[in-house]
């Protein structure tokens, strides 16, 4: 299973969805969604750029998120992606001052 497939898995059981139901909800053809998805997710189909894009928008992701192979990555992107912007504005400016230049 692919980082991708994996990522896509997790973030639909999350919210509860089938596979059918965000397949639809991304504007998948309402008779193949559930095929489809479940496709994407054995990493036997790959979803093109715009496809994970509306994943990401339609389950309050960053698309990163599922293209992130490591876990801890993939959970900071999703906390980052949730921040108020002021909120994000401090997370840059605390990793700017945590990281000088060597």
């Amino acid at each position: 299973m692919s980082t991708l497939s994996k990522r896509i898995r997790e973030a639909r059981l999350r919210t509860g969805l089938s596979q059918e139901r965000l397949g639809i909800r991304i504007g998948i053809d309402p008779a193949s969604a559930r095929a489809r998805m479940n496709r994407y997710e054995l990493g036997k189909r790959v979803p093109d750029l715009e496809l994970v894009e509306r994943l990401a928008e339609e389950l309050d992701l960053p698309a990163a998120y599922f293209h992130a192979v490591r876990d801890d990555e993939a959970e900071l992107l999703v906390k980052f992606h949730r921040l108020s912007d002021a909120a994000r504005e401090q997370v840059m400016v605390f990793l700017s001052e945590a990281f000088v230049a060597p």
